[in-house]
């Protein structure tokens, strides 16, 4: 089995990549790609590293030229990003996945496409639950952008060119002090000002109700996802937490034995799109084996630990 895993150097993707060598012993190869390498990703052995950019045509038939069962797309730009340069938005986040759906389906037909949709597909959501049929009305480009490239994966599956699994992911956290072009951000800020002992200026009130997952978690979801019956649906909610920020900082404060004052702040948009979250009917996936956290303080502990 061939696989190729893009946004590798990320937060997710490098998650990911780790895990991979592990937890597929029966590959043939392991393909990396992102537009750049850190020292971490040169520690997993027995891989592949393809340094380039996906909207580049030349790098992409290079890339491609072997073929790959299994494609985990995870490379995107992040929705604040994408929101202030559309037309790289557009490239990044719709023009891309739809070209490596296509060339996925010609080089091996019926191979597995594993793509990281998200939550942002729901936009300003006014039901009390939501599910994988809640109706997707994206408020931000982000959201469309994912929205459209499911879209085009359940085409593809319906002829019967890939299988395809599209996960809603929810802000996975504790996402790198330096990665704050996500609208959820302030999510992950918690935790690292937590550990520091620093204040914390939260741009949403205590009150704010958010969905929550780590990042061990998340990969666990798009490893089990991979292996999915062929039959399996195309479009999951995965299962994550929903708890109000004050609850969070309550879980991370048990585990580390840690806190500095918070301020609580009353951004009105950033509490409509993140912290405005409703139930989550994730019954689906979990009728096919998907986990989640399970609990604050195991999430706590995952989201510190750097797994």
């Amino acid at each position: 089995m061939r696989v190729l895993v893009t946004g590798a150097s990320g937060f997710l993707g490098a998650g990911l990549a780790g895990r991979l060598a592990r937890a597929m012993p029966h590959m043939n190869s392991l393909t990396l790609t992102d537009r750049q390498f850190s020292l971490s990703n040169k520690d997993i052995a027995g891989t592949e590293m393809k340094a380039g950019d996906l909207t580049d045509a030349d790098f992409l038939d290079a890339l491609f030229e072997p073929g790959f069962d299994l494609v985990f797309h995870l490379a995107s730009l992040a929705g604040g990003q994408a929101e202030a340069e559309p037309e790289r938005g557009l490239r990044i986040n719709l023009t891309t996945p739809l070209d490596l759906a296509w060339r996925t389906a010609k080089r091996c037909p019926g191979a597995r496409f594993v793509f990281a949709s998200s939550i942002a597909v729901y936009g300003e959501v006014a039901a009390d639950v939501i599910s994988e049929a809640t109706r997707a009305s994206p408020g931000l480009s982000y959201g469309a952008h994912k929205l459209m490239t499911e879209i085009f994966l359940n085409d593809l599956a319906r002829r019967q060119e890939l299988s395809v699994v599209s996960l809603r992911f929810p802000g996975l956290v504790a996402r790198p002090p330096t990665e704050s072009g996500h609208g959820s951000a302030f999510m992950s800020q918690m935790f690292h000002k937590f550990v520091s002992g620093e204040d914390f200026a939260s741009p949403v009130p205590a009150s704010a109700r958010c969905w929550w997952m780590s990042r061990s978690a998340a990969v666990d979801t798009l490893v089990h996802a991979a292996f999915l019956p062929s039959d399996a649906p195309r479009v999951l909610l995965p299962p994550a937490l929903r708890a109000t920020m004050a609850e969070m900082a309550e879980a991370i404060e048990t585990v580390t034995g840690r806190r500095g004052s918070i301020h609580w702040g009353e951004d009105a948009r950033l509490t409509r799109l993140f912290g405005a979250m409703p139930k989550i009917d994730a019954s689906l996936a979990r009728s096919l084996g998907f986990a989640g956290d399970g609990d604050l303080e195991t999430l706590a502990r995952a989201a510190l630990s750097g797994e």
